[in-house]
């Protein structure tokens, strides 16, 4: 499970981070391809998850419902991440960003079955109810070393020897982690299991019914609370790496010394925050988290320096990771046992498209408005700037409102149960 868990971390946080500076780099400065990129892949993250979450329920196989789509999601994910740097050798310009988009897309699509759609199924299927907090805790921990490994190793690595290199390597581990682990992961064989007597596409019809929105208002309560965080969070993450190197003038490979300090303060957090979730109430975990984090990512555009940057960095993230510990176990303890790869996957409408569909166009528009003009390559593009730390700041507060209802109406619901 771990060597699994990290490689699939490894390759999201490269996506969500190298990705983006790639294209900076070696494209075009213009900050809209990321946003078009991002925002595309967001897309195919959330349509990927729902068919292949509620394809891997109906599976029936004597490998089980969630191995299939683990083992040859992550082989084919692998690939994709090796092809992702060809797009540099296009000369056209724009020929090359419908390139980036459309592999990004396809990396997306075997990595959301590989991972968001199967993977995150099958630790819901194997995880007791009493410890879904401590699991959360330890995918948290494999998503920092994963980062530690994405951005302290590759920050490094593509100083080193290039975006080419570092893509091809990366790929590689991918695809030989998904045929090794894949191939050995434990999962009951599923052919003895009732088939459901509905249709694929009526299944995932009935999600997005009223009736379902009302028999899981607590659910989609926390989906919504994630939702305006993430935007917040959205707003200023695509163009963070963008920012510290050319805004602040910090290099990748410094940047790894921060990026690392915060990553392994967040990684040592995660486990006890895991532990927590399980003993005290979500609600208010999330509620103090997400006003913390908002804290620390508007604290994040003052500072300056390698170590203020740590600092603020490891503040901001821990919390972040707090929120979504306390969110994500909250959320799984609500799950309905015959349909859990169907709300996994609709919950990536509310963690992931949402998100990465509007803040990352709010941040793109912030910058091309107030970001420093450049060149890069002979492309004009801007430089990102403070605000969009700023703003998404204070988006991410809105995040509470949906809490502090939930708490309302359920007061009301209990009020009404006591009359009656």
């Amino acid at each position: 499970m771990v060597a699994l868990a990290v490689t699939g971390q490894i390759a999201w946080a490269v996506e969500n981070t190298w990705f983006n500076t790639f294209v900076f780099d070696t494209i075009s400065p213009d900050p809209r391809p990321v946003s078009w990129m991002v925002a595309a892949s967001a897309i195919i993250a959330t349509l990927t998850t729902i068919l292949m979450g509620t394809l891997s329920d109906r599976t029936r196989s004597r490998w089980g419902r969630r191995k299939p789509y683990i083992l040859f999601g992550y082989i084919l994910w692998g690939l994709m991440t090796a092809l992702f740097p060809m797009t540099a050798m296009i000369r056209n310009v724009s020929l090359a960003i419908i390139m980036v988009v459309v592999l990004d897309c396809l990396m997306t699509f075997f990595g959301s079955t590989a991972n968001d759609a199967a993977f995150n199924a099958w630790t819901v299927d194997v995880a007791p109810a009493a410890q879904r907090g401590k699991v959360e805790g330890v995918l948290n921990l494999s998503l920092f070393i994963a980062q530690l490994v994405a951005i302290v190793a590759a920050g490094a690595l593509i100083d080193s020897v290039g975006y080419f290199t570092f893509f091809y390597v990366l790929g590689g581990i991918v695809m030989v982690v998904g045929l090794l682990a894949g191939g050995v992961l434990p999962d009951e064989p599923s052919v003895h299991l009732p088939r459901s007597e509905k249709g694929l596409w009526q299944e995932m019809r009935e999600l997005f019914r009223l009736d379902t929105l009302r028999e899981n208002t607590l659910l989609f309560i926390i989906l919504i609370s994630a939702m305006l965080l993430g935007i917040g969070f959205q707003v200023a993450f695509p163009y963070m790496i963008v920012y510290i190197n050319n805004y602040i003038g910090v290099s990748k490979t410094e940047y790894a010394i921060v990026g690392g300090a915060v990553i392994i303060g967040s990684a040592i957090a995660a486990i006890p925050l895991g532990i927590l979730a399980d003993k005290i109430n979500k609600r208010l975990m999330m509620a103090v988290s997400i006003l913390l984090t908002c804290l620390g990512c508007f604290a994040f555009s003052l500072v300056r320096g390698i170590p203020l940057l740590a600092l603020t960095g490891l503040f901001w993230q821990m919390f972040n990771m707090s929120a979504s510990i306390a969110a994500m176990s909250w959320l799984k303890d609500l799950l309905p046992e015959e349909s859990r790869g169907k709300f996994l996957g609709i919950r990536m409408i509310f963690w992931v498209l949402l998100p990465m569909l509007i803040g990352p166009g709010i941040g793109s528009a912030l910058i091309r408005r107030f970001g420093v003009p450049t060149l890069v390559n002979g492309q004009a593009g801007f430089i990102p700037v403070p605000v969009i730390f700023q703003v998404g700041a204070c988006l991410g507060l809105l995040a509470l409102i949906p809490l502090a209802f939930g708490r309302i109406n359920r007061t009301h619901k209990q009020n009404e149960e006591q009359n009656a």
